[in-house]
This record gives structure tokens, sequence and C-alpha cells, in this order.
């Protein structure tokens, strides 16, 4: 009887949410507004174009993820930052630096040349966070984008994710992390459930569907109840980038027309968070309605576009 019921305990410190010094949500009151987000700094810089009223209301005055990567210089330097001047507001930050980022899309290829240099650099990212209260979603399309991957690298990437949970775990107490867990359509829940699991999303809070992606809130949702209901003895709470999937998916996900602005960052919604991940306005890469422009960079037409659904 006395080994049954330690064994029961035992079992609900394995299983039970990573430790956090306090909810991030609770020490912050409303997602902080970046003044130096694309579209703020597009919109600051061109007052007198027709669209820059449309893209000032509806999309650089509202709650929008902070991306970095190489191209952010020294990382600490840049996440403390960032973290410190958003005063009692949350920020949302998206470390995106995994070796052999993007592997097939082709779109947004680039990271840390070198696991040891990924290793530093995430690890640098959660020391810059440290006791500061934020949102971050580890390594968008990591997880699902194996199918141009051999076993060595899928093995290679799953270990250098599951470190990163295990850094922001140590280092960012007030973090509440998410690994990504692609989209509705692209990997199966059990699938995805195994390999959250195998990377570490014991040592996080959760995990990020739809990022960068369309898939409607009530699609998303669906799906990330049954990866959460798939990992082995455990659930985990989840958020949905919504910043496009107003109007859906269409099959296309590279600036793809007729989209449009989905529910702007909000708890709860179906999700433990509601987030715009994905920039508005900022490209997919050279494809669909933007051939000549690059992922990340930012175009005020499909940002307009994007605002009334064109």
């Amino acid at each position: 009887m006395i080994r049954a019921l330690a064994l029961a305990l035992l079992a609900v410190v394995v299983t039970a949410p990573a430790a956090h010094a306090a909810s991030p949500v609770s020490l912050t009151d409303g997602f902080y507004v970046d003044p130096d987000s694309n579209p703020a700094v597009w919109v600051r810089d061109h007052a007198g174009d027709g669209r820059q009223a449309a893209i000032k209301t509806n999309i650089s005055t509202k709650p929008i993820a902070r991306w970095f990567g190489a191209w952010s210089g020294d990382i600490k330097t840049a996440v403390s930052g960032y973290v410190n001047k958003t005063g009692t507001k949350l920020p949302v930050l998206v470390a995106y630096n995994i070796p052999g980022r993007d592997a097939c899309g082709g779109h947004s290829g680039g990271g840390a040349g070198t696991p040891e240099a990924y290793r530093t650099w995430i690890s640098s990212f959660a020391s810059a966070i440290g006791s500061r209260p934020a949102v971050v979603v580890i390594e968008p399309d990591s997880l699902a984008d194996f199918g141009c991957m051999d076993s060595g690298k899928v093995a290679e990437r799953t270990a250098m994710i599951k470190y990163a949970t295990e850094q922001f775990k140590a280092k960012a107490p007030n973090t509440w992390a998410y690994l990504d867990a692609g989209n509705a359509q692209w990997v199966p829940a059990a699938t995805m459930a195994g390999r959250l699991d195998s990377a570490g999303v014991r040592n996080v809070r959760g995990f990020s569907i739809n990022v960068s992606n369309y898939h409607t809130t009530a699609a998303s949702t669906a799906y990330g109840n049954s990866v959460s209901g798939s990992l082995p003895g455990y659930t985990k709470p989840y958020v949905i980038d919504t910043s496009r999937n107003g109007n859906g998916h269409n099959g296309e996900w590279c600036n793809p027309g007729g989209r449009k602005l989905g529910t702007p960052a909000r708890t709860g919604g179906g999700a433990e968070m509601l987030l715009w991940v994905k920039v508005p306005g900022d490209s997919d890469g050279r494809c669909g309605k933007a051939p000549g422009v690059d992922a990340g960079k930012f175009d005020p037409q499909l940002a307009f576009d994007l605002v009334y659904g064109y």
C-alpha cells in the first residue's frame, strides 16, 4: 500500500508542468505592443501612403511577437534589451535560429551553423530573459519539418530543441515557453505528440500551433486538443497563431491571396492564448502574392490585403 502510494506520488511529480515562480500573465497587465515592429516602422515612415491608416489601426497598434535569429546580432544584448523595455506588459518572443531551418520549404533557410553554436545561442537567449515575465515560441516548424531530413539530422535537431527546453526551465523561471507543433494539416497528432515528448515538452509550458499559417482557430483547437491528448501520460496547454487565419486556409501556405487577419492576442479563446506570432505583412518568401519579397521582409500590400481579406 505504501509502495503504491509512493509510486502514485512519483507519477504526479514526473508529469506535472514545469515549475515557475509565477505565471507571466499574472505578473503583467496585457500584451506588449512593439513600437519598432516592421509594420510600426513602416507606418511611421509612410504617413502619406493611402494604406497607412488601415495598417496602423488594424496591425501596427496590436501586440505582435518579435522574432530573433542571426540578424539580431549578439543575442543576449538583443533579447535583454527587448524584454527590459516592455515595462508592465507581456512580451512574446520567437527563437528562430535552428541549424538547417526550413529544410523542406527553403524560403527561410539558415540558422546557427552548428549544434554547438545553437546551444550557445539558445542558452544566451534564455539567460537574457532571466526572471522577466515572457512568452517564447521555440523554433517554428522545427519538429514538423522532418520530411527532408535523414534520421541522423532528426535526432540531432531533437536533441538541440530538448537542450533549449532545459535552458528555459533553468534560466527563465517566469517564461512560458512553447515548442512549435506545426499546423492542423501537417503532421498527424499522435506523431507530433511523440516528437514533442522526445524534444522535452515536459520541461516547458506547452506547444504552439499554426505559426505563420492560416488554419482556423477551430481547426487548430481540435488539432491541439488531439496532440495534447496523445502525449504519453500527461497533457500540455497550447497557443495558436491567429495573425492571418481570419478566412482560414485555402491549401496554399506561401503568401496566398484572400487571407485575413484573425483575432488579436488574448488569453483563452479555445487555447491557452491566441497570439499574433507571424508579423502580418511580413512575407513568407518569394512566392504567391509577393514574388519579389524575401521571407521576413515587410510588404505593405500584403499587410493591407490582410486587413480586408483581399
